[in-house]
């Protein structure tokens, strides 16, 4: 209940900055008696497309550390801590980045994620289960992948992505909407039922086809994270941290951290592939191992 909550308590302030960006900035409204001005329509597209996404990304760290309860690491005091900051540290040092806040969440299963407006100024969280669960060499290698990510700028590429897909199918639903409420079902004042119902349909189908994209891209970074990781960790240490995956439950993150995770599911098959924020674990085990 937390979780949805701050979910849609975080959209719904989104929405109203952005609203309220729109007003300041005088943008003209999109429809108007003479018909629709697609100039407008493309700067309200944008600024909801893009800026939602951008500011979904400022906030991730935020809004990561109240979804899932983590708790930053301020001044190590048990073994593991000490342990966990030191290996952040040295990782990030060797991948040329700022040096992450570091937290631990509680969580019985297997996971850790990654985010953060910028690569000097991230957050990586492991779980408790993680931990628990992981040997030192194992868990060294999930870092390696989530600093790699960092220094990727996995997390702003995703947003871009996120957010460019996002003005498309918001500007393309509106337009379809108003070709066929003027085409097909000929309103001649102002905008007909037809538009907001087409509109809302054409925005459904052209959401799903844009997230196939934004997924695809998700799953080729998490190669790259696992060949990072390999670098930082060891290629066998990394493999082993995936086989190990394979055999312990990890549940899923929150929505907005899911594609931030170490894990992501199990092999799926036909259409359901195409929305996987990552490759199969197999897939994953077999490129490192196939790599030279």
């Amino acid at each position: 209940m937390k979780r949805i909550f701050l979910f849609l308590a975080t959209n719904l302030a989104i929405v109203l900055v952005l609203s309220i960006t729109l007003r300041v900035l005088g943008i003209e409204p999109y429809l108007t008696a003479q018909g629709l001005n697609p100039g407008s329509l493309l700067v309200f597209a944008a600024v909801m497309g893009m800026g939602g996404s951008f500011i979904s990304l400022a906030i991730s760290k935020w809004t990561a550390k109240r979804s899932v309860g983590a708790v930053v690491i301020e001044n190590p005091r048990t073994p593991a801590e000490i342990w966990l900051v030191d290996t952040v540290r040295r990782q990030a040092r060797q991948a040329g980045i700022g040096m992450p806040e570091v937290a631990i969440y509680d969580a019985p299963e297997v996971n850790a994620f990654a985010t953060g407006m910028n690569k000097n100024n991230a957050l990586v969280a492991v779980s408790t289960g993680l931990l628990q669960s992981m040997t030192k060499e194992e868990a060294e290698a999930v870092l390696g992948h989530e600093i790699s990510h960092v220094a990727n700028g996995d997390m702003v590429t995703l947003a871009l992505i996120q957010g460019v897909v996002n003005t498309f199918v918001m500007f393309l639903s509106r337009v379809i909407g108003y070709l066929v409420d003027k085409v097909v079902f000929k309103t001649e004042r102002g905008t007909g039922p037809a538009f907001f119902v087409t509109m809302i349909i054409a925005e459904i189908v052209l959401g799903v086809l844009a997230s196939i994209i934004v997924m695809w891209f998700s799953r080729q970074r998490e190669f790259r994270a696992d060949r990072g990781g390999a670098t930082l960790a060891g290629r066998q240490n990394m493999i082993a941290a995936l086989q190990r995956l394979q055999r312990v439950h990890t549940a899923p993150l929150p929505e907005k951290l899911a594609a931030f995770g170490i894990a992501g599911g199990g092999a799926m098959d036909g259409i359901k592939r195409l929305f996987m924020t990552h490759p199969p674990l197999e897939e994953r085990i077999a490129a490192l191992q196939a790599a030279r």
